[in-house]
């Protein structure tokens, strides 16, 4: 049995005090960074492919069910707002299509055929990377994706939460985050989807890095989509600059975007 279906460290949770459930949670939780951390060396290996193709033009893209499918969307949607880049660069894909994000569909993980004409809808190629996300790691909707991929020579990859699992054995550069067991008994969108959701982060923020989205340690490419947003950019050519907030605000509101503000500037 994987490890994210043996039995919970603690029983009989129904007489446990709200205090004591949230302690005990907040216990296990605390073990997820360390399991990540072990982690990675394959992190690394998956990162610097996925920069390599994507600089080449590639997209990444995700293929999940369930919680796991439901991060992959999650964290692709916010590629664009928070880096600047094109809607469709990262893609989340979900079994059960987008109406499944808030809704189960039934089997449809089950399905090993359905990711790659999902992938398909994209014209999915060998410039780009799809990477598995499974806690787990034995989703046939998954499996099935990345073998069709491996096939057509597209780069894949995994995010899984079970040690040696089907999906590792097919992806050409697995994550094996192992969160061992939840603390309700298989209900894997806790550590597990915790897990998966760090490692997410850091494929997506040390890609976007790499590609250049990031100066110094500043979001100079994001979307400026609310008032929030507006005045954390205002601030950023403030301190990057030098220059008075009246005058952050009117090159903001001529430029468009941080980056281009700084770099307009700084050429004169």
């Amino acid at each position: 049995m994987s490890t994210t279906e043996t039995a919970s460290y603690y029983n009989n949770l129904e007489h446990m005090s709200v205090h004591e459930l949230l302690t005990n949670i907040n216990e296990q939780d605390k073990t997820v960074p360390l399991a990540v951390e072990k982690a990675i060396p394959q992190l690394e290996k998956l990162v610097e492919a996925t920069v390599a193709k994507m600089k080449e033009g590639g997209r990444l893209f995700y293929i999940g069910a369930g919680t796991s499918g439901r991060l992959g969307v999650v964290d692709a949607s916010e590629c664009p707002p928070t880096y600047g880049v094109p809607f469709d660069m990262v893609i989340g894909i979900m079994a059960g299509g987008d109406s499944a994000i808030r809704k189960a569909v039934e089997f449809a993980e089950d399905d090993d055929q359905q990711a790659i004409k999902d992938l398909e809808a994209y014209n999915v190629n060998e410039k780009d990377v799809v990477v598995g996300i499974a806690a787990s790691g034995r989703t046939p909707y998954v499996i099935g994706g990345l073998q069709a991929c491996n096939e057509r020579g597209i780069t894949t990859g995994c995010i899984v939460c079970n040690a040696d699992s089907k999906v590792a054995a097919v992806a050409q550069f697995p994550v094996e985050v192992v969160t061992g067991p939840e603390f309700v008994t298989g209900s894997t969108r806790m550590k597990a989807g915790t897990g998966q959701k760090l490692a997410l982060n850091m494929l997506t923020t040390s890609t976007m890095i790499q590609l250049g989205r990031v100066k110094g340690n500043k979001m100079v490419d994001m979307q400026l989509t609310n008032h929030k947003l507006v005045d954390r950019g205002v601030r950023m050519i403030m301190e990057e600059i030098g220059v008075s907030e009246d005058k952050a605000k009117e090159l903001l509101d001529l430029h468009g975007s941080v980056r281009a503000a700084i770099t307009s500037y700084n050429q004169h």
